[in-house]
């Protein structure tokens, strides 16, 4: 009955209609058609011929859009969107000029203008040429990487340059089985991740504190800085004895553990990978693991921010058999050809 309506008031509307868009709908419909007599099964084919004539159609007749059936409106749209891309980019094809420069060159030019951001496109253009490079300078400033600000040194290129005289250290706090505590010491060198010193006391105070930094130390290797928290265990003595090794003193913000964050990750390390699977029998029971752990740590773990190196660099093995070694009772294992 929708459909008799439909049609009827379709009848009632032809007159008013213009004879080339009754023309239009016509052939669009006798189109249909013929696409539905040659489907064998399956879904409608399109070919691209289809696709052309009813493109056309609804660029000369948009109404068409109410009278197809076997595909949706928004196809046809979309290929008419498609096409209008595939055009313009024809029209937009390059007609000649200078011809671009090889996609190596290209790259290379964007490697050196990331690497030196101080460099402007004369500079990079200079080191090209005695590379052997015969490429314009406006080439060079077209592919080199432009930067929203005016480019200055970053915390990680200022860490990277500074951290072979950069050292820290922290106190942690161990529990025994008697529920004892003792208190661990731990200084880091921040160039390789490399424990310089690793010690514990029942009873910590100012003069232990500054024995340890000297031991840690040799007065020729000393590090020029050492970060440290705000604990007061760090009296005048500490201060003092960093003062005559000649090395300055950077104590942290009050709560700010962050600000001293290679020593709070070595200490994680330590938790996570040692003493958390252990119970503390005693001071020299800890003293031992704690060793075992340094050597480990040194020796034989690899880091990600070494490229998987460990801080004392280990030689790449590629020919033996692989053994194991354990390390801490089996908690770690080291494996090394022999």
């Amino acid at each position: 009955m929708i459909g008799l309506l439909c049609f009827a008031l379709a009848v009632l509307a032809s007159p008013f209609k213009s004879k080339l868009r009754l023309e239009a709908e016509n052939a669009v419909l006798r189109h249909q058609l013929n696409v539905l007599r040659r489907r064998l099964h399956g879904r409608v084919r399109l070919t691209n011929h289809d696709r052309w004539f009813l493109i056309q159609l609804y660029r000369w007749f948009p109404s068409i859009l109410r009278v197809l059936s076997i595909i949706r409106p928004d196809t046809l749209v979309r290929w008419h969107r498609a096409g209008f891309r595939c055009y313009w980019r024809w029209k937009s094809r390059p007609q000649g000029g200078r011809p671009q420069i090889d996609t190596e060159l290209r790259v290379l030019i964007r490697w050196m203008s990331v690497e030196n951001p101080l460099w402007g496109a004369p500079r990079i253009h200079g080191e090209l040429l005695k590379l052997g490079f015969e490429v314009a300078q406006s080439s060079v400033a077209k592919y080199m990487v432009k930067w929203r600000a005016p480019p200055s040194q970053g915390w990680p290129t200022f860490l990277h340059n500074h951290a072979p005289d950069i050292a820290a250290m922290d106190l942690f706090v161990v529990p025994t089985i008697r529920f004892d505590l003792l208190y661990a010491l731990l200084i880091v060198r921040l160039d390789r991740r490399n424990q310089v010193l690793i010690n514990l006391t029942a009873n910590p105070n100012a003069e232990w504190v500054a024995r340890q930094i000297t031991e840690a130390f040799p007065w020729d290797q000393a590090a020029r800085y050492m970060i440290r928290d705000c604990d007061r265990i760090y009296g005048a003595v500490v201060t003092r004895r960093l003062r005559t090794m000649g090395i300055r003193d950077k104590p942290i913000a009050p709560a700010s553990p962050w600000q001293n964050g290679f020593a709070e990750r070595l200490i994680g390390s330590i938790r996570r990978e040692c003493v958390d699977h252990f119970i503390v029998l005693g001071e020299a029971h800890l003293r031992q693991i704690l060793q075992s752990y340094a050597r480990y740590y040194n020796d034989v773990r690899t880091h990600r921010s070494l490229d998987k190196d460990a801080p004392v660099s280990r030689q790449i093995q590629r020919i033996g058999s692989i053994k194991s070694h354990a390390i801490l009772g089996g908690l770690h294992h080291h494996y090394a050809r022999v």
